[in-house]
C-alpha cells in the first residue's frame, strides 16, 4: 500500500541511535581561549629553523674552542746551545733549564745555568735520553730550555689600551706573516716606533714561538699582541672605531712620502712575504702605501719594510707635536 511505503532513510533504527552528547558544562568559553602568541621558528625544536640555528650554535662554539685552543698554544723546548743561551738572554720565558747529566761544560752552558738561576728559573740535571725525549730528539747539546706558551691579548684589548695611553693609536696587523723570525722583527720595530700593539691572524700566520722571541729581542713582552679569529672583521671593527687603515703594497695608492694620514689614528697592515696583502684585506684598507726604491731592486723584506714605514710614521707624529 502506498500509505504503507516508507521512504528510505526516513527513520532511524532504534538500535543504532547515538548515545547521548555531553555537554560543554559551561568550559566552551574557556576551550576557545588562545594559548598565546605563535613560538619563534627558531624557538620550536621540530622546526627546520630551529635545527638551522641550533647547528649554527654548535659550529660557533666550535670555531671559538679552536680559537681559545690555538690562543692557549702548547709549551716549547728550545734545543741547543747556542739558542738556548739566546732565549735566556733576551728574557724569554721560560720554566725549566734541562742539562744533561755528564755533558763537557763550556761557557754558554756556564752562562745558561747562571742566568737560569738568576731569574728564578728551575734548573733540572736529566739523562741524555730523558732530553732527547723531552726535544723531540732535536740535537740539543745537552741544554734544552722549555717556553711556555705565549698569552695572547683579545683584539678589542688593544683598542682599549691605545685609549688609556692618551696618544693618538698606532697598531700594526700582519696579514699572512709566517716566518717567526719576520715578526719578530716586526714587533721590534712596533716598539721601537712607538705602536701599541700588533695583531696576528689566527690562520695562516707565525705565531710567537721562542725563534720570534729571539728576533724581538724581548720586546714581544713589552708590545701587546693579539690573535684574531678574522683579520679582515677585526679591522673593520677597528675601521668603525675611527682607525684609518693602511697597507704596504709595492703598487700602493701613495708612496710613503705622501703618507699625509700617519698623524691620525692608524692601523699599519703588513703583507706576508710572498704574495704581499690578501684581496680582502686590500679591499679593506683606507689607502695602500709603497716604499721607493732604487731601479733594479727586489721588494724588501715584509720586516724591513715595516720598519720603513714605522719610522716614518714617528717622524710624522714627531713633526707634528712640535708644530
Amino acid at each position: 500500500m502506498a500509505g504503507n511505503s516508507k521512504r528510505k532513510g526516513a527513520m532511524r533504527n532504534p538500535g543504532s541511535k547515538k548515545g547521548a552528547v555531553v555537554g560543554s558544562g559551561g568550559q566552551k568559553s574557556k576551550g576557545l581561549q588562545g594559548r598565546g602568541p605563535t613560538p619563534k621558528a627558531i624557538e620550536r625544536p621540530n622546526h627546520p629553523a630551529y635545527r638551522r640555528a641550533t647547528s649554527a650554535a654548535k659550529a660557533a662554539n666550535t670555531e671559538k674552542a679552536r680559537a681559545r685552543r690555538k690562543n692557549e698554544g702548547q709549551a716549547e723546548t728550545v734545543a741547543g746551545r747556542n739558542p738556548v743561551v739566546e732565549c735566556l738572554r733576551a728574557g724569554i720565558p721560560a720554566t725549566a733549564l734541562y742539562v744533561a747529566l755528564g755533558i763537557d761544560s763550556d761557557d754558554r752552558v756556564a752562562e745558561s745555568v747562571s742566568l737560569a738561576a738568576d731569574r728564578g728559573i728551575s734548573v733540572l740535571e736529566v739523562t741524555r735520553g730523558e732530553l732527547d725525549r723531552i726535544t723531540g730528539g732535536a740535537l740539543h747539546q745537552g741544554l734544552g730550555l722549555q717556553v711556555p706558551p705565549f698569552n695572547y691579548a683579545h683584539p678589542d684589548d688593544l683598542l682599549e689600551f691605545t685609549r688609556q695611553t692618551r696618544e693618538q693609536p698606532l697598531l700594526v696587523a700582519l696579514d699572512g706573516v709566517t716566518d717567526p723570525r719576520n715578526l719578530g722583527a716586526v714587533v721590534r720595530s712596533a716598539a721601537a716606533f712607538g705602536a701599541q700593539g700588533v695583531l696576528l691572524p689566527q690562520r695562516r700566520s707565525a705565531s710567537i714561538t721562542a725563534v720570534a722571541w729571539r728576533s724581538s729581542a724581548g720586546t714581544a713582552a713589552k708590545v701587546p699582541i693579539a690573535m684574531a679569529t678574522n683579520l679582515t672583521r677585526t679591522l673593520r671593527d677597528w675601521a668603525d672605531e675611527g682607525l684609518m687603515v693602511v697597507g704596504l703594497d709595492a703598487d700602493g695608492d701613495v708612496d710613503v712620502d705622501g703618507l699625509e694620514l700617519a698623524t691620525g689614528p692608524l692601523v699599519v697592515v703588513v703583507g706576508s712575504e710572498g704574495r704581499g696583502l690578501s684581496r680582502l684585506v686590500r679591499e679593506t684598507c683606507d689607502q695602500t702605501v709603497s716604499i721607493p726604491m732604487a731601479a733594479g731592486v727586489e721588494s724588501l723584506n715584509a720586516s724591513v719594510a715595516a720598519g720603513v714605514v714605522l719610522a716614518e710614521v714617528a717622524r710624522r707624529r714627531r713633526v707634528a707635536a712640535k708644530g
